[in-house]
């Protein structure tokens, strides 16, 4: 069948394209290839009393209406400076515009109206106390939906969608269908054709992976984005709460004197729980929280961000694999305790539990997460959690927990146009955090309706 755009997944980046095609362009036939379910079926045996994960086929936390973003707390940054590489693109102005008209469209589907960290006088309070610490605080107003909310925008756009274009969902994209440089439309995994004028790539990072293989397979242009892997922090509310309180979430960086490697602050969750996903076979940790249901606990990530040169062109395999060892190791999450780690010993079961910190991730196993990740990285990770000492005391505690891993597969970046069209390949858009264009709801969000312009206008 013949479509003027087909779009893959179902993540912010591909839902807000389609938002604004139907709205510029409300006759042209566009269809949307989900691989995972409509959100309302979306599930996670382990947020749903299961002992352990059990390695769905699809993750539920991952895959669906909505992508990884759907369950997560739905923090909408509302800032160029986070969240994505839109600025490589095109000015610094038009990503504004963008977030801000994006913005606007989560609020006229549900979202909720408070936005924390626009008090300047406030920021530039907290920014002091980091820069004595030698970390660099970001200026960066945060929309916090929460994962309820976050829940029903996503339904009412799916609800409104699906009456304006057709919608495939459990169905998977198996090939690109390139010819004389150009795409010409989408081989479905049960063997179907879509054909399209145009194609927009917006797997998220569940699907980076097929999109890396896909575009060499087709000779599409890749470089290295830089490496992210990590862990996901968590520690007492009060802790951060001086800093939660008044701008909710802190984007923190800093330079790791032993390395020089950039550490970076990601996801925080104020009275969050630790989550497990399951990326394609291989578990990793990140963090939820919600608007209306309070945890004991905070959690945010400390991402190490490792830049390769030739000949390295594999950075999702270099992060799958450091994740596999924690999984070989653990069954699945590690946990261990900062004073353990210091210590140079595993963290036990009985050490757990005698911790003034009761994990909310149950099903993480006690180990020694320096059997896992690079010696390089996790002084890196040291040194930071050190540094946040300084500004939120208590952060270097022997209590804190770390969990492992945290690795974010974006690290395969796209040679694109600077309307996001695919270098070698006409017609062809490739957006969202999968491309290594975006890392957050906003920016991805962004980018669709970048591209969904751009489109129209041709």
């Amino acid at each position: 069948m013949y479509y003027n755009v087909a779009i893959v997944g179902a993540g912010p980046a591909g839902i807000f394209t389609a938002l604004e095609i139907v709205k510029l362009k409300p006759d042209w036939k566009v269809i949307l290839i989900e691989k995972g379910p409509k959100i309302e079926h979306r599930k996670c045996p382990l947020r749903e009393g299961s002992e352990k994960c059990v390695s769905c086929k699809r993750c539920g936390l991952l895959c669906g209406w909505g992508g990884a973003g759907a369950f997560s707390d739905g923090k909408l940054t509302l800032t160029p400076d986070v969240g994505g590489n839109l600025v490589d693109y095109m000015s610094r102005k038009d990503v504004e515009n963008l977030i801000d008209y994006a913005d606007k469209l989560y609020l006229e589907f549900g979202a909720t109206d408070e936005v924390f960290g626009t008090d300047r006088k406030i920021f530039e309070e907290i920014e002091r106390k980091a820069t004595l610490a030698e970390l660099k605080l970001v200026y960066s107003p945060v929309r916090h939906l929460g994962t309820e909310r976050s829940l029903d925008v996503l339904k009412n756009m799916q609800n409104y969608l699906d009456e304006r274009i057709t919608i495939l969902n459990n169905t998977s994209a198996k090939n690109l269908i390139v010819e004389c440089e150009q795409v010409k439309g989408i081989v479905l995994d049960n063997g179907d054709i879509i054909n399209s004028e145009y194609t927009v790539i917006a797997p998220g990072r569940e699907g980076a992976d097929w999109l890396t293989q896909e575009f060499a397979k087709n000779k599409i242009g890749m470089v290295n984005n830089a490496v992210d892997i990590g862990v996901r922090v968590e520690l007492p509310a009060p802790v951060f709460a001086p800093i939660t309180e008044k701008l909710y979430e802190s984007k923190l960086i800093y330079h790791s004197p032993t390395f020089g490697d950039e550490v970076r602050t990601f996801c925080m969750n104020p009275n969050g729980e630790v989550v497990q996903e399951n990326y394609n076979g291989i578990s990793t940790v990140n963090g939820h929280s919600y608007a209306n249901i309070k945890t004991k606990n905070t959690n945010f990530a400390l991402l190490v961000s490792e830049k390769f040169t030739e000949p390295f062109k594999e950075p999702i395999t270099y992060g799958q694999h450091i994740a596999s060892l924690a999984n070989m190791l653990g069954g699945g999450i590690l946990v261990q305790r900062f004073g353990d780690l210091l210590d140079g010993r595993r963290s036990t079961p009985d050490r757990i539990k005698n911790s003034i910190i009761t994990p909310t991730l149950t099903s993480a196993t006690p180990g020694d997460l320096s059997l896992v990740i690079p010696y390089r990285q996790m002084q890196s990770i040291i040194e930071m959690l050190y540094a946040l000492d300084k500004i939120a005391p208590g952060t270097a505690s022997r209590y804190t927990l770390l969990y492992g891993i945290e690795v974010k597969f974006y690290s395969a970046r796209v040679k694109l146009t600077n309307e996001l069209e695919t270098e070698g390949v006409q017609k062809l858009f490739t957006i969202g955090d999968g491309a290594g264009v975006t890392r957050g709801l906003i920016q991805a969000s962004a980018s669709g309706v970048h591209v969904a312009r751009t489109i129209c206008k041709r």
